[in-house]
């Protein structure tokens, strides 16, 4: 369960998701912000909360963020040459110069079958984000058209050069029988791309699973 201590100068900011403060100094002042409709409508699709809290040093501060759930986080750099798209939820907190918004795969076969991969986010602006990883993370540096196939809600985050589409299982045997699902997802270089080993859905299902079905009298 990793977490995030930022030690800010006075007048320095972060962003973070409604809640995901975990402890901080006594001289920093929060306010809430929603950023405007179209921004608000965009994180509630992408599965964020409507309004983000903006924390402001009033001096030398300290503020932390602990991660949701057992996994990793990955400090990214974004700016205007470099802007990633990652899962759902997977927002933590970042700088104040980081913009967040909903972003949506234009096929329509990743809207319909593409889980993760139909309403992600994207990260532009400048400045350092923080992001959640479900599990550990794998990452891997994709050529241009170098392509990687991966089961439904693996893929964490991506640098939005790469590009996802959805690939049907071949045979009705391995659809039917497989246990892997109907369709995997697949991302296409060029770009960096971070996978995750135990998203949260799959954590659940198997949790579930184990569960009894209930007491008989």
């Amino acid at each position: 369960m990793p977490v995030v201590v930022c030690e800010l100068a006075d007048g320095e900011c972060m962003i973070t998701e409604s809640g995901a403060m975990s402890w901080m100094s006594p001289n920093m002042q929060m306010e809430t912000v929603g950023g405007g409709a179209g921004k608000m409508l965009g994180r509630m699709f992408s599965g964020e909360s409507l309004f983000l809290n903006r924390y402001t040093a009033n001096g030398n501060g300290m503020i932390a963020f602990a991660s949701s759930f057992p996994g990793s986080l990955r400090a990214v750099r974004i700016d205007p040459g470099h802007e990633v798209v990652v899962q759902k939820s997977a927002f933590l907190a970042s700088e104040q110069g980081v913009s967040l918004s909903v972003f949506f795969q234009k096929k329509g076969m990743t809207g319909l079958f593409g889980g993760e991969g139909f309403i992600m986010q994207r990260l532009s602006g400048d400045g350092m984000a923080f992001i959640e990883i479900d599990g550990s993370a794998v990452e891997y540096d994709l050529a241009p058209g170098q392509q990687i196939i991966v089961d439904t809600g693996y893929v964490a985050m991506m640098d939005a050069t790469c590009t996802m589409d959805v690939q049907t299982v071949k045979g009705v045997k391995n659809m039917l029988f497989g246990g892997e699902g109907l369709f995997n997802t697949v991302v296409t270089g060029p770009g960096h791309v971070v996978l995750q080993t135990m998203p949260l859905n799959s954590f659940a299902a198997a949790v579930a699973r184990m569960m009894p079905s209930g007491s008989k009298n």
